[in-house]
């Protein structure tokens, strides 16, 4: 990505998780932030999330699962990922995923985990540092 362009993040819900109220407080983070944020909103699959992502050109995709399906759901994103030609996407998640999974995740790609109550500046910070952007851009 170019410097001077503004980082652009997609939020998701993906799967039957209907809460999404810590997915919305990190969106408003973000975009207070300077960032451009496209919330796709709750009960979306996979392929709906690399779809948009794909048509928003993202910089990286947030997804907040509470559902206990995390495994099988950044295994998903992140495959159709790399089978749409668009593997630099970067995949972060939070929500209730359990801290002995989390090198499982880091090992197949997600960039970072972040817990309910994580102070929404470290996760704009790793945001900044990892797209390597100027958050006042």
């Amino acid at each position: 990505m170019t410097q001077g362009k503004r980082i652009r993040i997609l939020i998701a819900k993906p799967g039957l998780d209907g809460h999404d109220r810590g997915a919305k407080v990190v969106a408003r983070a973000l975009r207070n932030a300077g960032m451009e944020v496209i919330y796709v909103g709750l009960h979306q699959t996979p392929l709906q999330i690399v779809n948009a992502a794909i048509d928003e050109d993202v910089d990286a995709i947030g997804l907040s699962i509470l559902s206990g399906a995390h495994k099988t759901i950044f295994t998903k994103v992140i495959a159709l990922l790399k089978k749409r030609g668009v593997p630099k996407v970067l995949v972060f998640g939070g929500g209730t995923i359990p801290k002995k999974d989390w090198n499982g995740l880091k090992s197949m790609g997600v960039g970072e985990i972040f817990t309910p109550g994580s102070d929404t500046s470290k996760i704009i910070n790793y945001l900044n540092r990892t797209l390597k952007r100027d958050k006042n851009v």
